[in-house]
């Protein structure tokens, strides 16, 4: 009799268990996982008039370029990377910023952030703290680096951004003490 509740009870533990494991691999969140975004889809790449003065990478006819609607999920200190991006008339950004419509000097502290993050334009006006090199500033949030869309005139016929770019103005660049020459950083950010 003790035998026969013992083997019950590992029977039922098990059942337990594994009902548990199932459950959470059917509670992903995103595409693909906990906490993972991937490729939505696939645009096929139209080169154009690319304006090149921050050194953007331009799209090329036939390559295709992943698409994210989703970006990793945001924490106390979230992973990105940092690229440099004018929001002046005329520049590599594209059109005026879709948070305010207007376009903003490079002396100001402004970003956009990647499709995911932007959120249907939920994050507009908000100031978010960046950290890298051992240093923090805080930019405000005027548009949205689209990682869906790109190959166009509207997006300087550049690629989708991937689904992790925090896309910043010169000015935060220098306020970080970072060379804006290298392109592209590693980087933390919060909302604050």
């Amino acid at each position: 009799m003790t035998t026969a509740r013992a083997v019950a009870a590992v029977v039922i533990f098990l059942m337990v268990a594994l009902s548990a494991s199932h459950m959470a691999s059917s509670l992903r969140l995103g595409a693909g996982g906990l906490g993972v975004c991937r490729a939505s889809g696939y645009l096929p790449g139209r080169s154009g008039n690319c304006e090149k003065s921050n050194d953007p990478d331009c799209c090329e006819d036939g390559k295709e370029y992943p698409q994210y609607r989703c970006s990793p999920p945001v924490t106390a200190r979230t992973k990105a990377l940092l690229t440099l991006n004018s929001f002046e008339k005329g520049k590599d950004g594209g059109g005026p910023s879709e948070c305010d419509n207007a376009y903003h000097s490079d002396e100001e502290k402004v970003v956009a952030l990647s499709t995911g993050w932007f959120s249907n334009m939920a994050r507009c006006g908000h100031q978010i703290k960046i950290s890298a090199n051992g240093n923090s500033v805080y930019a405000k949030v005027v548009d949205e680096c689209d990682s869906v869309h790109g190959c166009d005139d509207e997006h300087n016929f550049e690629p989708p951004c991937d689904n992790n770019i925090v896309d910043a103005s010169p000015a935060v660049w220098d306020a970080l003490g970072l060379d804006q020459s290298v392109g592209m950083v590693d980087i933390t950010w919060s909302e604050e």
